[in-house]
């Protein structure tokens, strides 16, 4: 039988009680499926205990073959060495010591069959971009990129048949992305990939939704599965207009049925005070009318219940994946303005701007390099965290820095005690108001941050920067949608639309850097800062 995951009536809750699933049914079969969903949908929980990470409280999960699991956030022990992170130590030592003519008995068991697996962990390194690191170097000499790729070529060596993905390009640049895409396209097993990044998810093969606790499933990559989405969302909301449409009628005809009623109720009661019938007949009719009437108002009120009950399903249909709209006038920079002036600058870590740089008006930058190239240092200097080695980081309007740990939140306050402390002159109301317009809406302004969700972590940290006082003129991200689903991505692209100041964004992630209308782009290489042009973004093959 092909290799396969089948989870039967898989149930899963927090131990405060918070469910995950319940009674979940679903299978995934041969090829690559992008599992996709909003943060806290549950993705990277079903990875977890696919991999036998967690156990269910019900239910059963069972794997054909055996399980790879890249986990989102990859530690290594600094100290281990590359082949100990690749899991090919004792082999390799078995393998030295028997051509060193040592012929223990324990040596050739230690190999086994696996007489090439220096070569093949040579080759793998090679595939990920990863020719240069040796397999005697230590996990704590490579950068943060090609340490997950060096736990992506752990699994690969180990040819598991099935293969998990959670998040796999975050915190890799675009040169590791594309040796990722690579690797990711010629799998041959089972695989699935939990990701936010577009062009990975359009080298799927389907893509199962996970959403509200069920998975709907889409033939084809991310971009057909988008197509099929936007057709669906039109046919509900064409359903939501019938449904509307349909409920208004039903009231209207109750209303109507209730004034009929009225007036023959009044003509009754006309008869009996005249008296122009026997009484006998006239008791007769009045209980056949208000038989009549009783019936005629539970047909009508059951229709308007069946009318109300269609119209609730059919907004439900409709997705709700609400935008930030805010409005910003204080964030505007005069297009000849100046806001930036870089001189000479030279970075702790190496990196320098040789002569000078100067950013004018509402220009937005993209900042992209390899990891460790020196991005996130020359953030910190700008924002005035690091000091600079020489030369001078100069802003001329009210700046802010996001940076990727979000730590700007004070974890034990709320949302909108975080917001205050940003803008300490606004009233409670006033940043109540501000931050409806960032979906945190009543209750939810008063979750403290430290039960946020990624996406809704990175939104509050989002609105403390951009609603501080005075209203920052230059807004500096780093990697912000690491970590963030696609609805997350499309809200702070919405964000950023309304921003109306100078805009620095460090990031690997292209398309997202394309639909916030980059201005300039600027490359760490070498350790230099350099302004490429836009058909020159990215890195050899």
């Amino acid at each position: 039988m092909p290799t396969s995951i089948s989870c039967t009536s898989l149930s899963f809750a927090w131990p405060d009680g918070t469910a995950v699933f319940e009674g979940l049914d679903v299978a995934f079969g041969p090829g690559r499926t992008g599992l996709v969903g909003v943060n806290g949908s549950g993705k990277s929980t079903l990875l977890k205990l696919v991999a036998g990470e967690l156990t269910p409280v019900d239910g059963v999960v069972r794997v054909a073959g055996e399980v790879g699991y890249l986990p989102q956030n990859v530690t290594l022990d600094t100290a281990l060495k590359v082949d100990e992170a690749l899991g090919i130590a004792a082999k390799r030592a078995a393998l030295h010591a028997i051509e060193a003519g040592d012929v223990a008995e324990e040596h050739f068991e230690t190999v086994g069959d696996d007489w090439d697996v220096e070569e093949r962990a040579l080759a793998t390194l090679g595939e990920l971009g990863l020719g240069h690191v040796e397999l005697d170097r230590t996990i704590g000499e490579v950068s943060g990129g090609e340490s997950v790729l060096l736990r992506l070529a752990a699994l690969l060596l180990r040819r598991p048949d099935v293969l998990l993905l959670d998040e796999p390009t975050n915190n890799l640049d675009l040169y590791a992305r594309r040796r990722l895409y690579a690797a990711v396209e010629s799998w041959p097993g089972v695989m699935v990939v939990v990701s936010h990044d577009r062009e990975l998810l359009d080298l799927v093969d389907q893509i199962a939704d996970l959403r509200s606790g069920e998975i709907a499933w889409y033939g084809g990559n991310y971009s057909a599965y988008e197509e099929a989405l936007a057709t669906e969302q039109e046919a509900a909301e064409r359903m939501v207009r019938v449904a509307e449409a349909d409920l208004k009628k039903q009231k209207r005809e109750l209303v109507d049925a209730q004034v009929k009623l009225a007036r023959r109720k009044r003509y009754g009661q006309k008869m009996w005070d005249q008296k122009r019938e026997p009484k006998i007949v006239m008791g007769a009719r009045k209980r056949a009318a208000q038989e009549s009437a009783g019936k005629h108002r539970i047909m009508h009120e059951e229709k308007l219940a069946e009318a109300r009950e269609r119209l609730d399903d059919a907004v439900d249909a409709v997705r709700d994946d609400d935008e930030i709209r805010v409005d910003l006038p204080y964030t505007a920079v005069p297009p000849g303005r100046g806001v930036l002036t870089l001189r000479d600058l030279e970075l702790v870590y190496g990196a320098r701007v040789a002569g000078g740089l100067d950013l004018h008006g509402p220009e937005r930058i993209a900042l992209i390099g390899r990891n460790g190239s020196g991005k996130t240092t020359l953030l910190r200097t700008i924002a005035g965290e690091l000091a600079p080695v020489a030369g001078e980081a100069t802003a001329h309007v009210p700046l802010r820095f996001l940076p990727q740990r979000l730590d700007v939140l004070d974890d034990e306050l709320s949302v909108a005690e975080n917001v205050a402390r940003f803008a300490p002159g606004a009233t409670n109301n006033r940043i109540r108001a501000r931050l409806a317009r960032f979906l945190f809406r009543g209750a939810r302004a008063d979750q403290r941050a430290a039960t946020l969700s990624g996406g809704e972590r990175f939104r509050a940290a989002l609105a403390a920067l951009m609603l501080a006082e005075p209203a920052p003129q230059l807004l500096m991200l780093d990697e912000p949608t690491n970590n963030l689903d696609m609805a997350s991505v499309r809200q702070l692209t919405t964000a950023l639309e309304s921003y109306e100041g100078a805009l620095i964004v460090a990031s690997h992630d292209l398309p997202f850097l394309e639909s916030i209308g980059i201005t300039r782009w600027l490359m760490v290489e070498e350790g230099e800062l350099k302004e490429i042009t836009p058909e020159a973004v990215g890195y050899p093959a």
